[in-house]
């Protein structure tokens, strides 16, 4: 009995086994078949793409380099026109700046052709086709305007004085608004963008323009300014579209003199974008125009820049400016494509002595 279970047992186990076998035999046969038709509709499909205009599946573009960096097509245009200065005596020097702006002021420079090559730009320079390129500030001003800012002016003369004495920054003319018992003055302001910067002292501002910057691209700004005035010098100039047109009408400086406060009611959004008019408070209203040169402490009345002439429209008013509307436009500059405006002209510049009589051109009115 015994015996003949076990005979059954190993029947049943067999039996089971066998049909596991024909299951999994006809598992396999049936994806072969379906492999092989895939196959056999893939081959249709590239046979079918083969004989039309179609293109054939490929994988994502690799890159073969890396994305374009920014190019500063300004940086060194200055070696385009790269000027030495020179001796104030040479023949052929032009008028130079800063000049006295005082009204009534008749300037003496007796070089040929009178008024430089051609008068100053009277409208805006935004209307005679120039973009300002950079803008910078002076220690003190570069320009005289009686009783307005001169070298009799008054303020804070501690840090002014410890930078001559260091021949750090050649410090220009003050206004005449300091007041020591006015806490517009002398609060101090934490400044967060603008470096060496000082309550109550005196600045002139200037924004270079020219119609051969790189205007409205994220080029327009650069530090040093001459790349920014020249950088389609070389194909606009001498032999361009500007071949004829006298270079005072090519480039200009706005320039405008400033005493800075710790008050908010003296904000001004953009200072940095250019000269700022008010008709209210008078700023920028009374306008001298004159034919000068490029200015810096490199310069005085023995040796003269060869950058000019170009056009000065000089704001005659000092004007009060709040701190923060500074380190506003310091801030405005570190955010341009060219870093460096944002690096080396967020400070006071030196400034040069007023030129005289005899290098200073007539101006209007």
């Amino acid at each position: 009995m015994a015996k003949s279970n076990l005979c059954c047992l190993l029947a049943i186990v067999f039996g089971l086994g066998a049909t596991a076998f024909m299951i999994s035999t006809i598992v396999v046969a049936v994806k072969l078949k379906d492999e092989q038709n895939n196959n056999e509709k893939l081959e249709a499909k590239i046979d079918a793409m083969a004989k039309t205009d179609a293109p054939a599946p490929t994988s994502p573009p690799v890159a073969t380099s890396p994305p374009t960096a920014f190019v500063n097509i300004c940086d060194g245009k200055k070696s385009d026109v790269d000027l030495a200065n020179v001796n104030c005596t040479d023949v052929g020097v032009t008028p130079q700046a800063g000049a006295n702006v005082t009204k009534g002021y008749v300037g003496q420079y007796a070089g040929a052709p009178k008024m430089g090559d051609g008068t100053p730009i009277t409208t805006s320079l935004a209307q005679a086709g120039l973009c300002p390129v950079n803008v910078h500030w002076h220690l003190g001003a570069e320009h005289v305007s009686n009783g307005e800012y001169d070298m009799d002016g008054n303020g804070p003369s501690e840090v002014a004085e410890r930078r001559r004495l260091a021949g750090k920054v050649d410090p220009g003319g003050q206004c005449y608004l300091y007041d020591e018992d006015d806490d517009m003055f002398k609060n101090d302001y934490v400044w967060k963008h603008c470096t060496n910067m000082e309550v109550g002292q005196t600045y002139e501002v200037h924004w270079p323009h020219s119609v051969h910057g790189a205007c409205d691209t994220d080029n327009q700004y650069q530090e040093p300014f001459y790349d920014g005035v020249f950088c389609h010098f070389k194909e606009n100039g001498k032999m361009g579209k500007y071949a004829d047109v006298p270079l005072s009408h090519q480039i200009g400086v706005q320039a405008q003199v400033f005493v800075v406060v710790n008050d908010e009611n003296f904000y001004e959004e953009d200072l940095f974008k250019g000269m700022i008019v008010n008709a209210t408070s008078g700023t920028g209203k009374d306008i001298a125009y004159y034919t000068g040169s490029t200015t810096g402490q490199s310069r005085n009345n023995t040796i003269c820049s060869q950058y000019g002439p170009i056009t000065w429209q000089v704001d005659r008013k000092c004007n009060k400016i709040s701190a923060s509307s500074f380190d506003n436009m310091c801030k405005t500059m570190k955010a341009q494509r060219d870093e460096t405006l944002g690096s080396k002209d967020t400070h006071p510049h030196g400034s040069r002595v007023v030129v005289s009589d005899i290098l200073a051109d007539q101006q209007i009115p």
